[in-house]
């Protein structure tokens, strides 16, 4: 089979072809052993990302707070008990009442900046997932897209994606337990420079997707164990490092 048929993996797990496409890339599965693995593996990664979207908070939030606190009844101060006094005059009740009213807008709008503010947090969070997970697909997708894998010597497996179109890839890690008191982190190397650090891993967590620009330019990309929250250079030897050149 030519190059051109491999370099079809990407766009067909995302369902990036035409029928022709299909059915020519389909037939060539069939023959295919390394194409049908690296259609596994990226199905799988286009799963995880599909359950991982965001859940935004519906528009009408800020209709239903501002709507509850003109409901909601504000509770009246607290008094030690104290024998009746004279009315007050009828100007001074006036400005009781009016800064009892000031107080209540004030509270309800509080209420309302905190929500507004969350609602603002959490949609910028999910824009920027959106935004991260089309990156993944535009790469993953790319014609010229080459796929480098490499096992773990802890378990699991590193595969990377690079593309010089788009002068990015993806790091797909799949890998299995970090020893007690370690934490996986990615480095990139690049020729005369040292190792960078791309993405370092929380404690427990054993899977990542991670988009890296300028990949392209790198010779390799290593994972380490470390100390939980990373370290500034990498601790040898290295579990897995995939060579891209």
């Amino acid at each position: 089979m030519t190059t051109e048929i491999h370099s079809l993996v990407g766009a067909y797990v995302l369902d990036a072809v035409d029928d022709i496409e299909r059915a020519s890339f389909e037939r060539h599965l069939r023959e295919c052993e390394s194409c049908r693995s690296e259609v596994t593996e990226l199905s799988e990664t286009a799963a995880r990302l599909a359950d991982n979207t965001w859940s935004v908070p519906p528009p009408w939030l800020r209709e239903n707070v501002l709507s509850e606190v003109g409901r909601t009844r504000q509770l009246p101060p607290v008094v030690d008990a104290a024998p009746p006094a004279r009315t007050a005059p009828r100007w001074r009740r006036f400005t009781a009442a009016a800064a009892a009213v000031v107080a209540a807008v004030g509270a309800g709008s509080a209420v309302y900046v905190v929500q507004d503010q969350r609602v603002r947090d959490e949609q910028r969070v999910a824009e920027a997932a959106r935004a991260n997970e089309a990156r993944i697909r535009t790469i993953l997708a790319a014609p010229d897209v080459v796929l480098k894998k490499q096992d773990v010597s802890t378990g699991g497996r590193v595969t990377v994606a690079t593309s010089r179109l788009h002068d990015a890839g993806v790091v797909i890690l799949a890998a299995e337990a970090a020893p007690t008191g370690r934490v996986y982190q990615l480095w990139t190397i690049r020729p005369g420079g040292a190792p960078v650090s791309a993405a370092v891993l929380n404690e427990g967590q054993v899977a990542d997707v991670v988009v890296l620009e300028g990949l392209p330019g790198a010779t390799d990309v290593g994972l380490t164990l470390e100390p939980p929250k990373g370290s500034p250079t990498p601790t040898l030897p290295m579990v897995a490092d995939v060579k891209l050149v």
